[in-house]
């Protein structure tokens, strides 16, 4: 079913459509939310206020672009007018981050698989750490691989605005790992001392 006929049958009051549109964007409603949400109940409150949201405005949906850009837009704004009403102060659970990470048979040793487990989960305690605006417009351009004109559409910054975030998002993160392994090697030189 292409996505003009499951809006036409969610339109006519098929839930059945309704639940597979669900099923199918739940995935990028919780991404979106859970870059900017900091409590898996507000995630999981957001994510319902979103739907809800997706399907008493869809007949409005003119198709101007693609119907994901459009709910990814839905889930960044519901997402913004949480946080106004309310202060992140705990991290998502690791259950968020799951949904993130892809399983996979691997050839490598333990330790090797040991060491990129490690990285990932390094980058992504990094990635937690930048200012909100960056997280977001970072993890929706290489987790969700949005272009800009998409992630404009969905955040409403300029594409310059988006594209500096981007910019100094990485800077960040390289600044934030030069940091991290400078540390590393001295705990490391003076465990041989």
């Amino acid at each position: 079913m292409n996505e003009t006929e499951l809006i036409q049958q969610i339109c006519n009051g098929n839930p059945q459509a309704f639940r597979y549109l669900v099923k199918q964007y739940e995935r990028l409603v919780f991404h979106v939310a859970g870059r900017l949400l900091n409590q898996q109940e507000d995630l999981e409150d957001v994510a319902q206020e979103v739907f809800i949201k997706v399907h008493q405005k869809l007949p409005e949906f003119r198709g101007d672009s693609k119907l994901s850009t459009w709910i990814a837009t839905i889930a960044y704004r519901v997402s913004v007018n949480h946080l106004k009403k309310r202060k992140p102060d705990v991290d998502i659970g690791e259950s968020q981050y799951e949904l993130f990470q892809h399983s996979r048979v691997s050839d490598e040793n333990p330790e090797q698989l040991t060491q990129k487990k490690e990285l990932k989960e390094m980058v992504r305690q990094m990635v937690d750490r930048l200012p909100a605006q960056y997280k977001t417009v970072l993890s929706l351009y290489h987790l969700e691989e949005y272009g800009y004109n998409e992630i404009v559409e969905i955040t409403g910054l300029p594409e310059g605005t988006v594209k500096n975030y981007i910019f100094r998002a990485r800077k960040m993160l390289k600044e934030m790992l030069v940091k991290s392994e400078l540390k590393r090697d001295s705990r490391y030189e003076r465990k041989e001392l």
